[in-house]
């Protein structure tokens, strides 16, 4: 049967999918604990000790379960298909090469990273990418580790 929706879709559209999805969550994320810091230090600024604000404490759950729900739908969407594999590991390493992007060159470096990171996870989903696939998140895991504790 040559229905459409029987032929596989190519992966260059998903893989360019999830690379404008990790761009456009790396930028949220940058932009939302920006504006987390900046409120806390007008809330902090008559106190001379320890001051956490509510924003301060659900930050990091918060941008956690908005990238977790949008990475699983969108995933859906784009057909990549091991998510179970693919959005824990995007999710709880993002952290490192992001930081790592911000602290030598800005923002503007952790929405590249972003997609770099989304892209390389992207591909590991299929067999035929895989070894690719991990292998650049493991550069740019690597390298952040390097900038990081240099």
């Amino acid at each position: 049967m040559d229905t459409p929706l029987a032929e596989p879709r190519p992966v260059i559209p998903r893989v360019i999918g999830a690379a404008a999805t990790g761009t456009v969550l790396a930028t949220g994320a940058g932009h939302y604990l920006s504006w987390v810091e900046h409120r806390s230090n007008q809330a902090c600024e008559t106190t001379d000790g320890l001051c956490f604000t509510w924003w301060d404490l659900t930050a990091i759950p918060l941008i956690i379960t908005i990238a977790l729900v949008v990475l699983v739908v969108v995933y859906k969407q784009l057909g990549i298909r091991p998510r179970l594999a693919v959005i824990p590991p995007t999710i709880l390493l993002a952290p490192f090469p992001f930081v790592a992007a911000q602290t030598t060159a800005g923002w503007w470096a952790v929405t590249i990273t972003g997609r770099a990171w989304s892209c390389a996870f992207a591909l590991a989903a299929w067999s035929r990418y895989r070894i690719l696939g991990i292998t650049a998140a493991g550069t740019l895991l690597l390298a952040s580790l390097v900038v990081l504790y240099r």
